[in-house]
């Protein structure tokens, strides 16, 4: 087997968090109960989804609160809250209280663009000013300048029996050094590197070429590649930037025969999605990986991208059962883990 060019450091996952709409609170205790095994299982790493007007998380950052008070170490995060339905003030003060709560463990995704079906939600959303809302790189800027102690008015001091800050309080100090941004384009890529954030890269890319044109014979895990090498180029810390790789795996280890007959569908059924790029934005996607961990790991030691970091945040499928979400992280813990070389957090 091939060894990769950077050794596996962390190991993370990422859920959507589902939940059925009769019983909302289920599917939220499920998240927060596999959150806590992540820990035992000794993870780096949990993130969360964010959904809106769906069946899933749509507040992850209150979901981390929780999680925070319920783990001691997993470090919690995002990936990734859409900025399009922020407001960046606001979330700089909710991100910087979870911070503190979980004792600097929070490291927030981000991404930028239009919110999904713009059109139909943006009554509901920006009813006054729908049409002068920029969801550019503009939105990112402004919550890292807030998170990172920049002030937020020119007014500060006291006012009667009120005191006033200039900065969004609370302030977590480090919090700033671990703002990520969510990409998957050449464009976003050196954007994130050139504004000193980390850099998460998912199961999904644009099939664009090495000046961010369309590709013709677009490969995945070489555009993946690109968007890293990029990132790195222009961020100060060079190759020494953080970057998370998001593929989604599935191990089969301690799988049963109808586990792994679910998962096989699975993956089969969202195959066809991989062979050419998809829709006018010409998004490209991975596939799943599914097998042992024996497998899995060589399929990932031949993944031009996977060789070039040292943090994943595996994917788990949207759809399982919870005792299936349990079954693949502990595979993935004691068996995929350790083929790539990681060991677990004490």
């Amino acid at each position: 087997m091939p060894s990769t060019s950077r050794p596996l450091r962390k190991l993370g996952f990422l859920t959507i968090g589902l939940f059925d709409e009769a019983d909302p609170r289920r599917g939220h205790e499920s998240t927060l109960e596999i959150i806590e095994l992540g820990e035992r299982l000794g993870f780096d790493s949990a993130w969360l989804r964010h959904r809106h007007l769906q069946y899933g998380i749509s507040s992850p950052v209150a979901v981390l609160a929780a999680a925070s008070q319920r783990t001691g170490r997993i470090e919690l995060g995002t990936a990734v809250i859409p900025l399009g339905w922020e407001n960046p003030l606001r979330l700089a003060e909710d991100l910087a209280t979870v911070d503190l709560l979980s004792g600097g463990r929070l490291n927030p995704g981000v991404s930028v663009g239009p919110p999904m079906h713009y059109d139909r939600v943006k009554g509901a959303l920006y009813p006054d000013t729908a049409d002068a809302e920029d969801f550019g790189y503009e939105r990112v800027r402004r919550l890292l300048d807030l998170v990172r102690g920049k002030p937020a008015t020119d007014f500060s001091g006291a006012e009667g029996f009120e005191v006033f800050s200039d900065r969004v309080q609370p302030q977590s100090p480090g919090l700033g050094s671990r703002m990520w941004y969510g990409g998957g384009s050449l464009s976003s890529a050196r954007w994130a590197g050139e504004h000193g954030m980390n850099f998460l890269t998912s199961s999904v890319v644009k099939a664009e070429g090495p000046e961010g044109t369309a590709s013709t014979a677009p490969d995945f895990a070489e555009i993946q590649l690109s968007h890293i090498r990029a990132f790195r180029s222009h961020h100060p810390a060079g190759e020494n930037a953080r970057v998370s790789q998001g593929l989604v795996v599935i191990p089969t280890d301690s799988a049963t025969p109808e586990q792994r007959a679910k998962y096989e569908e699975y993956a089969a059924e969202r195959t066809p999605r991989t062979t050419s790029p998809q829709g006018p934005a010409r998004l490209l996607f991975a596939p799943d990986l599914v097998g042992t961990s024996a497998e899995i790991a060589e399929r990932l030691h031949a993944h031009a991208a996977f060789r070039e970091v040292d943090e994943v945040a595996f994917a788990l499928p949207f759809t399982f059962e919870h005792e299936d979400y349990v079954q693949i992280l502990t595979d993935i813990a004691t068996g995929l883990g350790p083929a790539l070389g990681w060991r677990p957090a004490g």
